[in-house]
């Protein structure tokens, strides 16, 4: 709110607490400069707010203001027709910038990759057997636990110990863990 007033105080707001509510407030409307949603709101399901929206005011853009966070979430918000897609934690100058940007009729630039997403691709990168013996180690398991467990040599989990950190670019197994753990890797396999 304080964005908008920021770069348009002459602005009137139209406040919907679920989808249904922005729909048929945007029906309702006569004179939308800019619409901000979020994906996450009730009633939404993945990207359904973009297209009820766009059947409703066409010509109005869309801004995504949402937790839902990657570059993922991004490219399929604006491949919906979203002028653009901002995080909510995104600072006051960046939001600031993306409304004005958006009420003056100009896309958003893709939002750079964030670490996490480099991050996430490194995890994807994994092999099989690599997130396995990772799945180990997150919950503390010795190589040679781990080599039992799996069936391996030790040597073998070593390796793909090495591999792992390789890929992870990290220096150590804990630290493959934390970064593991950090993306919400499934403990309970």
């Amino acid at each position: 709110m304080v964005a908008v007033m920021k770069v348009a105080p002459q602005a009137s707001i139209i406040e919907a607490g679920t989808l249904a509510a922005a729909v048929r407030a945007a029906s309702e409307a006569t004179s939308l400069r800019l619409i901000l949603l979020d994906l996450k709101m009730p009633g939404a399901v993945g990207y359904s707010g973009i297209a009820l929206l766009h059947a409703e005011q066409p010509g109005v853009p869309i801004l995504v203001v949402s937790s839902a966070d990657g570059a993922k979430a991004a490219e399929e918000a604006q491949a919906l027709g979203a002028v653009g897609f901002l995080s909510k934690d995104s600072d006051l100058p960046t939001i600031e910038t993306a409304i004005a940007r958006a009420m003056g009729g100009h896309r958003l630039p893709p939002a750079p990759p964030r670490p996490e997403d480099a991050v996430q691709k490194e995890i994807a990168s994994l092999t099989p057997t690599q997130l396995k013996v990772l799945l180990e180690v997150l919950h503390g398991k010795l190589n040679k636990q781990i080599a039992h467990d799996l069936m391996m040599s030790e040597a073998t989990v070593k390796a793909h110990m090495t591999a792992i950190m390789r890929k992870l670019d990290v220096n150590n197994r804990t630290q493959a863990a934390l970064v593991a753990r950090s993306l919400g890797l499934d403990l309970n396999h």
